[in-house]
């Protein structure tokens, strides 16, 4: 089925939902968010439980209906209990992050792992994160590692940043800038924000300023606000006049 052959004007059935990629529900979603999210809606009323991932998804972020961060968790709940891996990733997150539910690092975890032991990239990488932090789980960056090396196997560009930085402190593994640096570029070519300044940070050690801020200049596409407020303090405060500049033309984008 192709997300251009259904009409979002007319009522979507559970049947058709149910057959829908990712990718077909999210061109659906961006067309006509509100008309869509009423049928995930109906969808995830009627049992499915894919729908009722995403149900949960739209609630948490508002897209077409109101923001619900509780009723997100219960669908989430409600799917991760039927054994979907994006749902027990994500009801690790509302534990995690206290998103319609109180904190509960340990519970976090739990899901996490199961997540993660289904093959999701995204679980794995959360569960390694909670292993580094010692967050509702004891620290073992070793675990970590293994975890991320997992994800990164399967493409997940923010694991593979990560396992750039063991690479270049030398935890778990013999310290490498060369290796470091290859990780870097595999996840800034992969579009991680995070790879793509660590990559920049490691060409400008090794005197490619220019190139560095090519990669710089890509950040602002994914990055937080947060990691952004960082990235122009670190670049206006640099002794380089080209990263200073860099900082200028930054700041005009803004």
């Amino acid at each position: 089925m192709s997300a251009s052959s259904l009409d979002t004007a007319v009522p979507i059935t559970p049947e058709q939902l149910e057959q829908l990629t990712e990718a077909e529900f999210a061109a659906i979603l961006a067309d006509d968010p509100r008309q869509a999210s009423r049928w995930i809606r109906a969808a995830a009323e009627h049992g499915i439980v894919q729908a009722q991932a995403m149900w949960g998804q739209i609630l948490l972020e508002g897209r077409g209906t109101e923001k619900n961060p509780e009723e997100a968790y219960q669908w989430f709940k409600h799917a991760a209990y039927q054994d979907h891996p994006h749902a027990m990733n994500m009801l690790a997150r509302c534990y995690e992050h206290g998103w319609g539910t109180p904190h509960n690092p340990v519970v976090a975890a739990f899901w996490y792992k199961k997540a993660a032991n289904t093959g999701l990239d995204w679980g794995m990488y959360n569960y390694a994160n909670l292993l580094i932090k010692g967050y509702g789980v004891k620290a073992d960056r070793a675990e970590a590692l293994k975890w991320y090396r997992q994800a990164a196997s399967l493409g997940h560009a923010k694991s593979i940043n990560i396992i750039g930085r063991f690479h270049e402190e030398g935890w778990e593994v013999q310290q490498d800038i060369g290796l470091a640096t290859a990780y870097y570029k595999q996840a800034a070519i992969g579009g991680d924000f995070r790879g793509q300044f660590n990559y920049a940070r490691m060409l400008i050690n090794a005197g490619e300023a220019a190139e560095a801020v090519k990669w710089l200049m890509k950040i602002p596409e994914t990055a937080t606000e947060a990691f952004m407020q960082d990235l122009l303090g670190y670049l206006e405060t640099s002794t380089h006049p080209v990263l200073r500049q860099a900082a200028a033309k930054l700041k005009d984008r803004a």
